[in-house]
């Protein structure tokens, strides 16, 4: 027994608890400080889609905001692949210090997990900074298809079964689940084509190369008002009021096509919680910005109530949005392949 006792307090002896103790309050110490002198040198969001898609332009509209209220450069890496979850993966590994931020969506942040083989958590391994304006999907398709409303787009898909090609952003992508739920409600089948993003699906759309995509609105209105595509119905219960010409699914023939595609941001496990306030505050200034309401009203996104601008309710909300979607997609048999 002394003998351990001997072994034990060789092991573990005051001095070095005590020099742990000292060790860890000034590692403790200057991680407050790092917090309060946040930020002192670049900060990167990554985009888990190609540029020129509704997250990257959301990004970079909220990005310069940022960058002006923190006063360091905002850079926008593009990191796509695999429905947004490589580059997801790539800020869950980052240095959990402020520096790296993911910008993504329903898709990435809640369907991805249901679908793909993640190496991370999507809960455990993310804290929330803020939800971010959210839009509905349009059903939008090559100018010269045949359906002229969604009521004729079931009727020819049921008439032409799978020869319909339907762009996405890759599995378990918005336009992916939401095509997917399209075809279950029309009892149809669509033949599915994965692209980086929705901006390279979108400029095969025009150039009618795929025939439709369930896209969100941000990414679809510039082309629908310049007459390149040709949108059927919005999956929302009233119309937008940024394209009032455009009617609800159910006013165009399909009721029960209702989805929306909420934003987020969110910073490796672990960021001190005085960086995080500081990035929310300054997300939340930038959406208060008149200049940037109306941008994204233009682009059919509308921000989240007050309350919801929390870190706290963005963890609420995902997780209830975990909850509820995951069993609807393994149901759909949605998966990577």
């Amino acid at each position: 027994m002394r003998m351990r006792a001997n072994v034990l307090t060789s092991i573990i002896s005051p001095g070095r608890i005590v020099a742990a103790g000292v060790l860890a309050a000034s590692a403790l110490a200057q991680g407050s400080a790092a917090a309060q002198t946040y930020p002192v040198r670049p900060i990167t969001i990554i985009v888990p889609f190609a540029a020129g898609g509704p997250t990257d332009v959301l990004a970079r509209l909220l990005g310069e905001h940022i960058r002006a209220d923190l006063g360091q450069p905002v850079l926008i890496e593009n990191v796509t692949g695999a429905g947004g979850s490589i580059g997801v993966g790539r800020v869950a590994a980052a240095a959990p210090d402020g520096y790296t931020i993911s910008a993504g969506h329903f898709g990435t942040h809640v369907a991805n997990g249901a679908i793909y083989p993640l190496k991370y958590d999507l809960e455990r391994d993310l804290d929330p900074v803020a939800r971010l304006p959210s839009n509905p999907m349009l059903v939008v398709t090559r100018r010269d298809f045949p359906a002229t409303n969604l009521k004729e787009l079931v009727a020819w898909l049921k008439a032409n079964p799978g020869k319909a090609t339907a762009g996405t952003a890759g599995a378990g992508s918005g336009a992916h689940i939401g095509g997917a739920f399209l075809a279950n409600l029309a009892g149809a089948s669509l033949a599915f084509v994965p692209y980086r993003g929705t901006a390279p699906a979108m400029q095969d759309l025009v150039a009618g190369q795929i025939d439709l995509i369930v896209d969100q609105a941000a990414n679809s209105l510039p082309q629908v008002r310049q007459g390149s595509i040709k949108a059927l119905g919005v999956t929302a219960t009233a119309r937008l009021g940024a394209a009032p010409e455009i009617p609800t699914a159910a006013e165009a023939g399909l009721p029960g096509l209702q989805m929306e595609l909420w934003n987020g941001m969110w910073v490796p496990h672990g960021t001190p919680g005085e960086i995080v306030v500081k990035l929310n505050r300054a997300v939340v200034k930038a959406l208060a910005d008149p200049a940037v309401r109306d941008k994204l009203a233009t682009l059919g996104l509308e921000g989240p109530p007050a309350d919801q601008l929390t870190p706290e309710a963005l963890r609420a909300f995902q997780k209830s949005e975990i909850e509820k979607w995951w069993p609807i997609i393994r149901a759909a048999h949605i998966t990577a392949e």
